[in-house]
């Protein structure tokens, strides 16, 4: 059995910084696992490694569509599923690290995902009535229609429930019914970093502040002479949709830095609704507690076992 190493938590916490230095101590390679970072030109507000992280180890699923294209959780899988097959064939050892939960479920759990098409128009309608009733009422039918498909999408990310309702539609089924799951072909580890609330706010904080200086809003401005500004990413990413509502005089600077902040702890709050400090599945670290020496003799177990 290919084994595969999973690193997760809330944004944040110190994941990508962990698994950098596994897979540079354990010859691996790292799959992300980040929704926003396969959009090229995204890279500040997305915390996307950069060039002296990736000259370290290689990463895949990064920088591969433009903000204004569409990405589907079937492509990622796909994608993140052929990296994995790649490394394995390669010798090395896969991580896949990142904070969406549903992308990494859809790998981890082996989902069997409907291969259903965007449809323009039906995207075009119900965005409209977003922008008119609000994105509730679009959650709100979601919930009448398939309710376990309803409460594994987060409400504000009118994006996924729109593609639930899109998926649902196109089948006559609900999308909890044909995202069906089978075995996957890989002997998994998971890792949870995990720490205090209080400690975390305090590290996204900071965080969101470092963006700000090393240039945030300049990349915005990019994104926006470049054609993106009504992209999806930048009218609903947190972080990117603050900044251009700054740029356009809706905000001040303070507002939009102070609303990145809270929408990011809301993030958090959604986040361990995927990755539950009660799954026996998730060997969990707290990262004001446990040592690196910890962490590094389970996958030192995990890669002699058997």
């Amino acid at each position: 059995m290919r084994r595969l190493v999973v690193i997760v938590g809330p944004t944040g916490v110190g994941k990508s910084r962990l698994g950098l230095e596994l897979a540079v101590e354990f010859s691996g390679e790292i799959v992300s696992a980040d929704s926003r970072q396969v959009y090229r030109y995204m890279d500040i507000g997305t915390a996307k490694p950069g060039p002296g992280e990736q000259s370290l180890v290689r990463h895949h699923v990064l920088d591969i569509i433009n903000p204004n294209q569409d990405f589907s959780l079937a492509r990622y899988q796909q994608l993140a599923c052929e990296a994995i097959d790649d490394i394995h064939s390669r010798g090395r050892l896969p991580y896949i690290v990142g904070g969406s939960g549903l992308y990494v479920r859809a790998v981890v759990e082996g989902w069997r995902i409907p291969r259903v098409p965007p449809d323009a128009g039906f995207r075009e309608e119900m965005e409209k009535r977003a922008v008119e009733s609000g994105g509730h009422n679009l959650y709100e039918e979601l919930l009448k229609i398939d309710p376990v498909a309803a409460h594994r999408v987060d409400p504000r990310n009118v994006r996924r429930v729109i593609r639930a309702l899109e998926v649902s539609r196109s089948t006559s089924a609900s999308i909890s019914e044909i995202y069906d799951k089978q075995v996957p072909p890989y002997e998994t580890l998971i890792i949870g970093l995990t720490t205090d609330r209080g400690e975390l706010y305090r590290r996204i904080d900071s965080r969101v502040d470092t963006m700000i200086e090393r240039g945030l809003i300049d990349e915005v401005k990019k994104l926006v002479e470049m054609g993106y500004g009504s992209a999806t990413p930048l009218v609903s990413g947190i972080g990117y949709r603050q900044i251009n509502m700054y740029l356009r005089g809706e905000l001040s600077l303070i507002e939009a830095v102070q609303q990145m902040k809270t929408e990011t702890h809301r993030l958090v709050r959604h986040q361990y609704s995927w990755f539950r400090l009660k799954d026996e599945r998730i060997h969990w670290f707290d990262v004001q507690e446990a040592t690196g020496v910890d962490i590094r003799a389970l996958v030192s177990e995990f890669i002699g076992a058997g």
